[in-house]
């Protein structure tokens, strides 16, 4: 707060002593030290000595996470569809891991897109059901195949071995394909 300089206006009737602050003399300060702001202070650079020039803005490449999620889910669908046979009944719960293979280059690539996280959410199903219809051709294939096809036994023996402890094995790669790409994204 300022007082006004008597004379500027003649309506400062205050005393001349309301002009004057005072204030309280600075601590000694170290040899060599200037504050920031003072004159001598080193003035802060984006240069390579700076803490926020080793973080640089990532760059999302949508394509690319796209991409990458799709191998991703064959991938995981061949290697879950491929584990041995006799394993075949405790292999449902990693549905979680194969959302978690696919959603990790989504979300990380891709970033926070309101398109990722369902789109996640469909390839970890997928990878889930690719899984499983590898392993029931694995077995047809070891039976020997019908007549009326490799393809169409594959499926009749799928359909067949459905249990209702699937159907929440694909609730877990669906919620878990869709929660973990929208983390991933968050953390990108």
């Amino acid at each position: 707060m300022t007082a006004p300089t008597p004379g500027a206006d003649d309506q400062s009737a205050r005393p001349l002593t309301a002009q004057h602050y005072t204030v309280a003399a600075l601590p000694p300060s170290p040899e060599g030290y200037a504050a920031p702001g003072m004159p001598g202070a080193p003035v802060p650079t984006q240069e390579a000595d700076s803490p926020t020039r080793h973080r640089a803005t990532p760059r999302h490449r949508p394509t690319t996470a796209i991409l990458t999620a799709l191998l991703a889910a064959l991938l995981g669908g061949l290697a879950y569809g491929f584990a041995p046979l006799r394993a075949a009944d405790t292999l449902g719960w990693l549905a979680i891991a194969l959302a978690g293979l696919v959603a990790l280059p989504l979300g990380r690539l891709g970033g926070p897109s309101r398109a990722f996280p369902p789109l996640g959410a469909l390839l970890a199903a997928a990878a889930l059901l690719l899984g499983q219809l590898t392993q029931h051709l694995r077995q047809v294939h070891a039976d020997g195949p019908g007549p009326a096809g490799l393809l169409h036994d594959t499926l009749t023996t799928w359909r067949a071995d459905l249990r209702p402890l699937d159907l929440a094995f694909y609730a877990i790669a669906l919620i878990g394909g869709h929660l973990l790409t929208h983390r991933a994204a968050a953390r990108s």
